[in-house]
Parts: C-alpha cells; structure tokens; sequence
C-alpha cells in the first residue's frame, strides 16, 4: 500500500469520525427536525443484516483487491447509493429492488471468497449498480417525518464507516497472511446472499 493511500484512509476515518462525533449527533432527540432524521439515517443500515453485510463486504473486498480500489470502489458505491437514495426520495421507483440487495450479497461474498481482481473500472461499476438498490430501499424506508437531507446525510455517514470497518479489517487479515480468512467470510456472505435470495 502506497503512503497516499495510506494518506487517503487516514483522512477519511478522521473526517469520519469528526462527522460522527459533530454537534449533530449531541441534538439527535427523536423527533426534533433534521436531528431526528440524521439519527434515523444513521441507524438505519444497521438495522437490516443485508445492508450491513454488504457494506462491509465492499470494504473487505476492496482491501483485499488492494491498490486504487482500496478507495475507489467504496467511494463509487457511496456516491451511487445516495442518488439511488434521491431517487427514491423523489418518487423514482426501481423494479427488483430486495432481489438486487439479496443478489449484492451473494455477489460480494463469490468474490471475496474467489479473490476476484477484476479491472478497476469494471468493480467500482459493479459497486454502483449494487449500491444504486440499496440507496433506493434506504430511501424508501425513510420515516415521513424524518428531513430528507439529514437522512440521507445519515445512512450515508454510517455506510462509508461500514465501507471503513471492512477496509481495515481486509488489511488486517493480509497483512497477517490470513487471507483464508478472508475468503471463509467470503463464503458465509455468499450462503447469507443466497438464503436471503430463496427467503
């Protein structure tokens, strides 16, 4: 890993966890305007095993692809997932959107688990068609009385430090030379995908 890379992630854990920990997260009291919809926007990607799986298995899977994808690939899935968030927001509807997520899943789990290395441009567009659903359930799912803006900025923030965790937990797990590790969560990520496909 190169030390602009290492530059880059540094930056956006620290830019992450100053938005994290920012006067915004003090006034989110259920309830009380953008407050409460930047809280339900945070909560939100945790609260479904399919996003969460996914979002770090974007990171775990970055990592271990290593290079400019370290970056870019989580950065491309971020930046689609909230226009598919938009979208929704605005009255756009998209067709197959649980099917899309539950096939993310298993998609992201064959190729940890292959230690696929598909050209760049070809996994951050993956990335974006995947995270493209996935911004658009978030959306859907949003309270009505939740601001638009505060949640979107929510689930936002929470899927880069998802995208983060996994980052670091792929570096992690090369760097001890665990990458069977890596490719036995990559199995069990694809089982979930395919049992959230036939359920």
């Amino acid at each position: 890993m190169t030390c602009d890379v290492r530059k880059k992630i540094a930056g956006l854990g620290i830019a992450s966890a100053a938005a994290a920990l920012s006067p915004a997260m003090a006034l989110a009291h259920p309830g009380i305007g953008p407050a409460a919809g930047f809280a339900a926007g945070l909560a939100h990607p945790l609260l479904g095993l399919d996003h969460l799986v996914a979002m770090l298995g974007v990171g775990l899977w970055a990592a271990q692809r290593g290079g400019r994808a370290l970056w870019a690939v989580p950065l491309a899935f971020v930046a689609v997932m909230a226009l598919g968030g938009f979208l929704s927001a605005i009255g756009v509807g998209l067709p197959f959107v649980a099917p899309a997520i539950a096939a993310s899943v298993l998609v992201l789990g064959v190729l940890i688990a292959a230690a696929v290395r598909m050209p760049l441009v070809a996994s951050t567009l993956l990335a974006g068609g995947f995270a493209l659903f996935h911004g658009h359930a978030h959306g859907t799912e949003m309270p009505a009385t939740a601001a638009a803006i505060a949640y979107g900025a929510g689930f936002v923030l929470t899927t880069a430090l998802l995208h983060g965790a996994g980052i670091g937990l792929g570096v992690l797990a090369r760097k001890a030379g665990s990458e069977r590790l890596l490719r036995v969560a990559g199995g069990a990520t694809a089982v979930l995908g395919i049992a959230l496909l036939i359920g």
